[in-house]
């Protein structure tokens, strides 16, 4: 799973969740590294173990000749309390990474196949993604 070598603050502020107001992403929106990308359609934090599960699902749907790019990175820690405690008591212990992902993102780039293949492998990795995504095509 992905995670950074190093951050510099163990726990992160939660940040509100603006995904009513209409933000969307400025960066990475456009397909430059393959010939089919997946770009998110919704607001959504990716977990580093979905990011592999999605990774995992293209590689093998790709084959041996397929290349793929994973264009987001888990960054930001997010915590969790045990379960049954009661509230209170502080912030709950780091428990992994997740990205912060806003409509407009290209999370996963293919090349290397044909486009029935890179379609099909990239709508199977938005299955097991927590957010609503839609396959691109590279605009030449």
């Amino acid at each position: 799973m992905l995670f950074p070598k190093k951050v510099k603050f163990r726990k992160w502020h939660t940040m509100r969740r603006n995904a009513k107001r209409g933000k969307v992403e400025t960066r990475g929106i456009t397909v430059a590294f393959g010939s089919h990308g997946l770009k998110a359609t919704t607001h959504a934090r990716v977990r580093s173990n979905q990011i592999e599960s999605a990774r995992k699902v293209i590689a093998r749907s790709l084959g041996k000749t397929g290349k793929q790019w994973v264009r987001i990175f888990p960054d930001k820690p997010f915590t969790q309390k045990p379960p049954e405690v009661k509230l209170g008591k502080g912030k709950g212990d780091p428990q992994g990474y997740e990205v912060e992902v806003w409509p407009g993102r290209v999370l996963f780039e293919v090349d290397g196949v044909g486009d029935v293949a890179a379609i099909e492998a990239l709508t199977k990795a938005a299955k097991k993604l927590p957010l609503k995504a839609k396959v691109v095509a590279r605009t030449h």
